[in-house]
């Protein structure tokens, strides 16, 4: 098959979009497909292969936003055309989703869509939203209520119900859809882990200077444990309760713990100032960005991963954690439940400080328990190798694809529900 893999993020940009997107194309290509990835152009992007194809936008920095793509772009459209595609699998429901839904329809290709994101979670990123929060009059909630519930998701729905199939990382996603009685065809894929990512490849392949020894040397700053987290430093990601339970599980333990927390973003300097009042400088260090190829061994070296989002569809970051072998603890949300499996992999925490930081301290300290639920973390993560998740993906678009080839093209774009 020829696949057109279409997002509004990819590299340079970090974030779980990117990841999956590369992930899957490289994943299909080793089962021999032709992957071409249609993705923004950023500043300071690098010339690559002849697989990613880049579209004009009007905003090309890679912070914390969205590129706005430019209305029309023929060439974009002409590279399309020319490459005869068999299905197009978008990434967003907006800018490039609208542009994937036209080409599809104009040249008879069927668009599936992977919902990553539940994009009301991410709506302070969008001022006027931040502003009717700030004010916070009864005529300002309302309005805010409505963008919410109602107009975001109405935005979506009527995205979805145009696609072919819809890929949801987990069941409780997919659940989540049906309860809202949206007419799509949905099916299960979650992001797959490289083998660079397990265990086993680190201890064999990471060099002197990045291997787990090195890195608790480094960065455990002489204490006993060693915890991560890996995350967007962004409101939505909800660290300044980690930060508030690790405040707890220091008043319990004393100083014997590191924390680290890879990654950036635009709560950065707030969260920073929040560990100084805290009195947790002496525990906490912000490593900012770390590049791809030495996080597994990060998580290799740190003896628990530490989660509290609440607006995951997966958590990429947390499989990739127990490949290295971390458990986790993790707030309990919708996404994160179908992946930390209590007693099994971690512990999942109401969202309550005293009990999470309960439950960190009852892990550490317990070392039977501890070893138990690191072989099932590897155990876990078995599960999502890249070459499996390709494989689903690979006959779900065989799938869609004959369906269009035995039905009439009216019926394949519209809303049937073709696999009931």
């Amino acid at each position: 098959m020829r696949i057109a893999m279409m997002t509004n993020n990819y590299k340079p940009v970090v974030g779980g979009v990117p990841i999956a997107v590369e992930r899957l194309a490289e994943g299909l290509r080793e089962r021999g497909h032709e992957v071409y990835i249609f993705a923004p152009q950023f500043e300071g992007y690098e010339q690559e292969e002849t697989f990613v194809i880049r579209y004009h936008a009007f905003h090309k920095k890679a912070g914390g936003y969205v590129p706005l793509m430019k209305p029309v772009d023929l060439e974009m459209e002409r590279t399309f055309e020319k490459l005869n595609f068999d299905i197009i699998h978008v990434h967003h429901p907006v800018l490039i989703g609208w542009r994937a839904l036209y080409l599809g329809k104009k040249y008879h290709v069927p668009v599936v869509f992977t919902y990553h994101t539940q994009y009301e979670q991410y709506l302070h990123y969008w001022k006027p939203y931040r502003w009717l929060k700030e004010r916070g009059n009864s005529l300002d909630d309302k309005l805010v209520d409505f963008i919410e519930n109602q107009l975001v998701l109405a935005v979506i729905r009527r995205f979805t119900e145009k696609c072919s199939l819809v890929f949801v990382p987990t069941n409780q996603i997919q659940t989540m859809l049906k309860e809202r009685e949206w007419e799509v065809n949905t099916t299960v894929m979650p992001t797959g882990l490289p083998e660079k990512a397990y265990l086993n490849y680190v201890l064999m392949h990471s060099e002197e200077k990045w291997n787990k020894e090195a890195i608790r040397n480094l960065y455990g700053n002489g204490k006993k444990y060693l915890l991560c987290t890996a995350s967007r430093l962004s409101a939505e990601k909800n660290l300044k309760f980690l930060f508030r339970s690790l405040a707890m599980l220091k008043e319990k333990m004393g100083d014997r713990f590191q924390f680290l927390v890879i990654g950036d973003g635009p709560q950065r300097q707030e969260l920073e100032e929040e560990v100084r009042q805290m009195g947790l400088e002496s525990n906490v260090t912000f490593m900012g960005i770390v590049p791809n190829e030495q996080i597994a061994t990060f998580h290799c070296a740190s003896d628990l991963f530490l989660f509290a989002s609440k607006s995951e569809t997966q958590g990429i970051v947390l499989l990739e954690a127990m490949a290295g072998g971390s458990p986790v603890i993790a707030v309990q949300a919708a996404g994160v439940s179908d992946v930390v499996q209590d007693g099994r992999n971690g512990f999942l925490s109401l969202e309550l400080e005293e009990v999470f930081a309960c439950l960190t301290e009852h892990l550490l300290l317990d070392t039977k328990l501890y070893q138990r639920l690191s072989e099932g973390a590897m155990e876990t993560a078995e599960h999502y190798r890249n070459s499996s998740i390709a494989w689903i993906a690979e006959c779900n678009y065989e799938r869609v694809l004959s369906h269009q080839r035995t039905l009439p093209l009216l019926q394949v774009m519209s809303k049937t529900n073709l696999y009931q």
